[in-house]
């Protein structure tokens, strides 16, 4: 794109021809590529594309060492000329001729071969899926045979199958899923050094092909099936580098041996259990006897604290003089939430903290801060704001977490200083960071952890800007996949219209309030606004219906955004606030998702670091269609 064509003579036009005698009726697919690569000093540049001399598209006029792609909607043949020719001519205001960087040509090419076993094409989805694994796997997973997916073996005797898939090194987490059992063809399959957790699932045993397992360095608990072992006597079964995994045969004897123990001794414990029992009443009765023989006039009242689960984990406890030592005496208050005041705190090493102490006023009472505190206590992730400490003495109660410097996006948004105003780039790696952390608690917990308060307020930023998902008062565990509340909580503007409707709690009321979200981080508006109090959905969706993607984008960026990262932002956050909880993306599609538009976006800053400053994308320039099949066209790769 450095280097483009034009005229030798700069008063003509640029043409160029494309012969397809060997079949005219092809159908072809065409992207024409323009970037001005000279100081234009004033003069024009501006001319019109045609194929055929039919006309392509309207006025185009590069931009300075930017990349415009022009491509028309439909296919195109030369079934009457058996050529194609184009055309670029100045317009009648240029002043320099026409240029062309780049053009390319797609071919529709039919594969005579049949496509992969549906059955091994829905089970390497699901597992791609629920693992989101960062590979471009797209398309047919076996062909065309020189592009089969990065990882896959292929048997194409008849209808091509999986023969061997390896995921090694691929960041997996979870247990192992049941859809690896529907790869009924497989004869290799390495899942070594992931972080995989749960026992070595007996299903593999079933695999009639699988000669070879590779489940080395993993996190794998329990014993190994028996059926797993006498599969792979014949085979290959790799099992090391598992520390809580049971290799040999004497576990199952030991869980034998352990509850023939355990039986003698449970009807011990419970024997002396009622002897004790029955010792303590009669002591009871004998002590209320003795009161009432005295007529005691002094009833003596002993309240014993309500046991609860250790909040321990790590984690440093404090007293209430610890915190007001660590806050000064409360003296800086640095935010507000439902439990109380949220006062910046200094540890004894001089590490800054924020210290959240619920107020007696507090609309959440003292379970649901509890209830956080021992969230957090079992949930460990670079994008959770990370729980330092606790206070639980009498009355008083507060947490103490890591103090993340540049306050909640919220606030970040709404910031008007242009020392403030966030980049795109820096947005989306905002929304990757959340992504990242309501994905692990979606997909990386066990049971999976449903946060219930997904907003901007609840995203806090360090010093670096890397942002971390807080204030887990509402969470919920979901220990069946759903959760029965008849009073819905959450914040207006990002509470599930699903879940508030129905009651019914489950992951996808997350996706929602995230899809708010991100509709915040791509427009710089608040999630309703004022005044008339119009939800962000319905403020962005008629500009979404014109295709105005800079009214949408918020415009203190001033256009410095790459138009296609922009568009599938949008995308990704409608999918996310679709009606009801089906039509959403779990968690690990909107990250990957998300991970590609940054993907995007950093590239096209690659493009424009050639030259002396930042030029945003803009739109693309709108095409016509050129010729007359109505086959929509594919991206360009």
């Amino acid at each position: 794109m450095a280097t483009a064509a034009k005229p030798a003579n700069e008063s003509e036009s640029w043409g160029i021809s494309l012969s397809i005698d060997d079949d005219p009726s092809q159908k072809l697919y065409m992207y024409m590529h323009f970037a001005e690569v000279e100081d234009l000093k004033g003069q024009i540049r501006e001319f019109t594309v045609s194929v055929n001399d039919e006309p392509f598209s309207g006025p185009v006029a590069p931009r300075l060492l930017f990349s415009d792609t022009v491509s028309g909607k439909y296919s195109i043949s030369g079934s009457t000329t058996k050529k194609l020719s184009f055309s670029l001519e100045r317009t009648n205001r240029s002043t320099l001729p026409p240029i062309i960087n780049a053009m390319e040509a797609y071919m529709i090419r039919e594969f005579p071969q049949s496509s992969t076993q549906q059955n091994d094409v829905d089970a390497i989805k699901r597992i791609k899926s629920h693992y989101a694994v960062g590979r471009n796997w797209q398309g047919d997973p076996c062909l065309p045979m020189e592009y089969q997916w990065d990882g896959l073996t292929c048997s194409h005797n008849t209808s091509p199958t999986i023969i061997s898939l390896n995921l090694s090194s691929s960041n997996l987490s979870g247990n192992i899923l049941p859809s690896f059992s529907s790869l009924k063809s497989l004869q290799n399959l390495d899942l070594s050094y992931n972080n995989l957790t749960g026992p070595v699932p007996k299903f593999l045993a079933d695999l009639p092909s699988l000669t070879i397992l590779n489940l080395k360095g993993n996190n794998l608990t329990g014993s190994v099936p028996q059926a797993v072992n006498d599969k792979f006597k014949d085979g290959t079964l790799s099992l090391g580098e598992n520390p809580n995994l049971c290799l040999s045969d004497s576990c199952q004897g030991k869980k034998k041996k352990k509850k023939k123990f355990l039986v003698p001794v449970l009807i011990s414990v419970l024997s002396a259990i009622v002897i004790l029992i029955l010792i303590a009443a009669f002591a009871i009765i004998r002590k209320l006897t003795n009161r009432r023989e005295t007529k005691a006039t002094t009833i003596e009242t002993v309240t014993e604290r309500p046991k609860e689960g250790s909040l321990k984990s790590g984690n440093s406890e404090f007293t209430f003089s610890d915190v007001a030592s660590i806050t000064n005496n409360f003296s800086r208050t640095i935010g507000r939430g439902g439990f109380g005041q949220v006062y910046l705190g200094t540890l004894a090493d001089g590490t800054q903290v924020a210290v959240k102490v619920r107020s007696e006023s507090s609309i959440q009472g003292p379970k649901a801060l509890r209830a956080e505190a021992k969230l957090l206590t079992r949930v460990h992730h670079k994008n959770l704001v990370r729980l330092i400490g606790y206070c639980k003495d009498g009355t008083h109660m507060a947490l103490i977490y890591e103090y993340m410097s540049n306050g909640n996006l919220q606030n970040k948004l709404l910031g008007r200083e242009a020392a403030d105003v966030l980049n795109w780039k820096r947005r989306l790696q905002i929304a990757v960071d959340a992504a990242h952390g309501l994905e692990y608690l979606h997909n990386g917990c066990k049971p999976p952890i449903v946060h219930r308060d997904m907003k901007s307020s609840n995203i806090l930023l360090n010093e670096t800007l890397e942002a971390k998902i807080a204030d887990f008062g509402m969470s919920r565990d979901l220990e069946s996949g759903a959760f029965l509340s008849t009073d819905p909580v959450g914040t207006p503007g990002y509470l599930d219209p699903e879940y508030q409707s129905t009651g019914n709690l489950n992951k996808k009321s997350d996706v929602y309030g995230f899809g708010i979200v991100l509709l915040e981080l791509i427009t710089g508006q608040p999630a309703i606004k004022n005044p008339g109090r119009i939800h962000i959905v319905g403020w962005v969706s008629p500009m979404i219906e014109r295709g105005d993607i800079q009214s949408i984008v918020d415009p203190r960026l001033q256009g410095d955004f790459n138009t296609n990262s922009a568009w599938k932002a949008v995308e990704i956050a409608l999918a996310c606030v679709a009606s009801t909880g089906m039509q959403r993306p779990d968690m690990s599609h909107v990250l990957a998702d998300l991970k590609e538009c940054l993907g995007i976006e950093v590239a096209s800053r690659r493009i424009q670091s050639v030259g002396s400053h930042s030029i945003g994308s803009g739109n693309f320039l709108e095409d016509s269609p050129w010729v007359l099949s109505t086959q929509s066209a594919p991206h360009a790769r």
